[in-house]
């Protein structure tokens, strides 16, 4: 009794949503096949046709299902998201393939934090933020440009790494734990500096990654990172 009067205070929209999601589970209905029309579940639940199209209609905006004009109701592709960029120690990378890895400090210090990178790591302007820029090379050819703003309170010891024997990736993977990334990759030309460190012609295209790192629901470090267009490709898997 008390499972027929749970089942009563369902709205039936609601039922009629978890009937549908249940017979995707089950594998019943798969992945791009035809489900049964509003009018026949009206007929299956003796409802309103504004109540089935409430429930196909949420589940439509869920991704669950797909409307075709004038064909009918379908399961939607299933949705799988992965990180396509592998947050990978750059060292690694380099040795995995044989070759050998060295790197150039060209910055480490401590500078106040801009209105852009304030925003970035959710603090005040001017707010204390460790800098560093680094040139990575691979068998003595520059492959990256690695400018870095790091949050003192993940990593306070950041200032004191000798960048030349361990990587700031490898620094702040002990330091600041990983617990979520967002980046974007974009094309761009190479300005005079960058161009000068990848030894490039100013101009060139670059593949350029932009990557927010966070470590104890803090913003721990904020990485753009430069690469010859001519050299670099980024690989993932789905």
């Amino acid at each position: 009794m008390e499972e027929a009067n749970a089942q009563d205070s369902t709205p039936i929209f609601q039922r009629i949503k978890d009937y549908l999601l249940g017979e995707i589970a089950a594998g019943r209905w798969k992945e791009g096949e035809l489900v049964p029309s509003e009018q026949a579940l009206v007929r299956q639940f003796g409802v309103s046709r504004m109540t089935v199209n409430r429930a196909v209609r949420e589940l439509t905006a869920e991704q669950v299902l797909t409307r075709r004009q004038g064909s009918g109701t379908y399961v939607a592709p299933q949705k799988y998201q992965a990180t396509l960029v592998e947050i990978r120690n750059i060292a690694d990378e380099i040795r995995s393939r044989g070759r050998i890895h060295r790197s150039e400090l060209l910055l480490l210090a401590e500078e106040p934090a801009s209105d852009e990178l304030a925003a970035e790591f959710e603090l005040a302007p001017g707010t204390p933020l460790y800098h560093s820029a680094i040139v990575h090379f691979e068998n003595d050819v520059p492959i990256q440009v690695e400018d870095r703003w790091v949050n003192p309170a993940c990593a306070p010891h950041y200032l004191e790494q000798d960048f030349s024997t361990i990587t700031p990736n490898e620094h702040l993977m002990a330091a600041a734990p990983l617990q979520g990334a967002t980046y974007g990759i974009e094309a761009q030309p190479a300005p005079a500096a960058v161009a000068a460190m990848l030894a490039i012609g100013e101009s060139q295209p670059c593949l350029v990654l932009h990557r927010r790192t966070t470590s104890g629901d803090r913003v721990a470090s904020v990485a753009t990172m430069w690469h010859p267009g001519h050299l670099a490709r980024f690989t993932g898997s789905v």
